[in-house]
């Protein structure tokens, strides 16, 4: 069976922007928000402004960083079956780590609660594929002092995934790590079997944060993976070109891969493409712009030219209601970065651009995955899948449904959509209430 890859680039366009980032990296550098690491850089070969904080990357050191990372790893959850493996192949959806607005089922926006994290986290839990849960809310009632780390234990009390918030600096990350440790069974366990990674947001164009470095120290010290994923947005803040906006975001990842890999030789990376347009007309970023899935496709080809498991910002839409935009965007962004060799996907149940997070849209999301999965499998040609000798005998003007072939084989062959999907005759159809996907 011949595996499906869409490709955006060619191979010396992928070449053209390495190239293009080496040079960003080398001539014009990153701000580093972090006295410590911008000093590392300096010890091992960056020339470093202190006084502007910025850091030069000469060619070598990026290159060896790159070479060097981890390109697999896996993340456990808290029943040892449940994981999220990188570097295979696999297809993962990670449920949106925090939202700040909530959208009910009467599409009304509300302040989210704690408990709208426990009802979404037990969903994510549920749903078959969802890979890793994250906590989809970030309850206003809860103290931004410690809220993440309430949210850790949240997530791991009510599923046994790998689990997802947004950590917000080194202190609380420790905490965060304790948790982890102490359901993982030690310093040891949660080593050999780590159960979160640290996610990295440059702040596009070419800066660091203090506070992201900081998460960053504490995850790789614990023997954790980490995403690098910056979202430049074209004609924003990256240039107003789409190979321009790769490039700088390829540097941009290709920099906090030199830092993780100063700060642990071998850390594992997983390298997020998440690049966004600035829609010309409202100056907001859009989700579901056809520009989201060509960008999605091409991150996921200069990830892979550098070996990393690749994480893109596909399945997401502008829209405000599960109506036709919501599908059209949601359906054609996944499936077009699943088809390009993407391993992470998020972030599932997302309403609108961020404008809050829905059990529905949960639901949804999960939904359309397991459609996407289906287009990926592609089908095999054998000559058992084709069948002459069962043509043959069934003949002219017969069916096959009570063919020995047809029953050993239409289960694997043919996807069996959940129950929101509508393939029933009109008639029943408007027996049982007319429902839309939504409804």
């Amino acid at each position: 069976m011949a595996s499906i890859r869409l490709n955006a680039l060619d191979a010396p366009e992928i070449q053209s922007i390495h190239e293009a980032s080496l040079k960003i990296l080398r001539d014009t550098g990153v701000l580093i928000h972090h006295e410590a690491v911008l000093q590392l850089l300096g010890e091992h070969g960056a020339t470093v402004d202190r006084h502007r904080q910025i850091a030069r990357l000469p060619e070598s050191l990026v290159e060896q960083s790159a070479a060097r990372a981890g390109k697999r790893c896996i993340l456990h959850g808290r029943n040892p079956e449940r994981v999220a493996r990188f570097g295979w192949g696999d297809l993962n959806l990670l449920s949106s780590p925090g939202q700040f607005g909530w959208v009910d089922s009467a599409s009304q926006r509300r302040p989210v609660t704690l408990q709208d994290a426990r009802d979404a986290i037990r969903l994510g839990d549920a749903l078959p594929n969802i890979t890793i849960a994250g906590s989809m809310a970030q309850p206003q009632e809860i103290s931004e002092q410690y809220r993440e780390v309430l949210l850790t234990a949240e997530l791991v009390k009510n599923s046994t995934k790998p689990t997802r918030t947004w950590i917000y600096n080194g202190r609380t990350a420790r905490y965060v790590l304790e948790i982890y440790r102490a359901v993982a069974g030690g310093d040891a366990a949660l080593r050999q079997r780590p159960m979160g990674e640290a996610f990295l947001e440059p702040i596009s164009p070419l800066q660091m944060p203090g506070d992201g470095l900081d998460v960053v120290i504490e995850f790789v010290r614990a023997g954790q993976p980490v995403s690098i994923g910056p979202m430049a947005m074209t004609s924003g803040s990256s240039p107003g070109t789409l190979a321009g906006t790769l490039a700088q975001e390829n540097a941009e990842i290709l920099a906090g891969v030199v830092i993780t890999q100063l700060l642990q030789p071998g850390a594992p990376i997983i390298y997020g493409g998440i690049p966004h347009i600035l829609d010309p007309r409202t100056s907001i970023c859009s989700f579901g712009s056809p520009e989201q899935a060509l960008m999605a496709v091409a991150m996921v080809q200069l990830g892979r030219h550098y070996g990393f498991p690749v994480y893109i910002n596909v399945g997401l839409t502008d829209a405000k209601t599960l109506d036709a935009q919501a599908g059209v965007e949601k359906g054609a962004t996944l499936a077009l970065g699943a088809l390009a060799g993407g391993e992470l996907f998020g972030h599932a149940g997302i309403c609108g651009t961020d404008h809050g997070a829905s059990l529905e849209w949960l639901a949804a999301d999960d939904e359309i995955m397991a459609y996407v999965k289906r287009l990926t499998r592609g089908f095999a040609v054998t000559p058992e899948t084709l069948a002459t000798d069962v043509v043959g005998a069934v003949g002219p003007a017969g069916n096959y449904l009570a063919e020995e072939h047809t029953v050993a084989h239409f289960r694997k062959e043919l996807w069996a959509p959940g129950t929101v999907w509508t393939r029933q005759a009109w008639p029943t159809w408007e027996e049982t209430g007319r429902e839309s996907m939504g409804d």
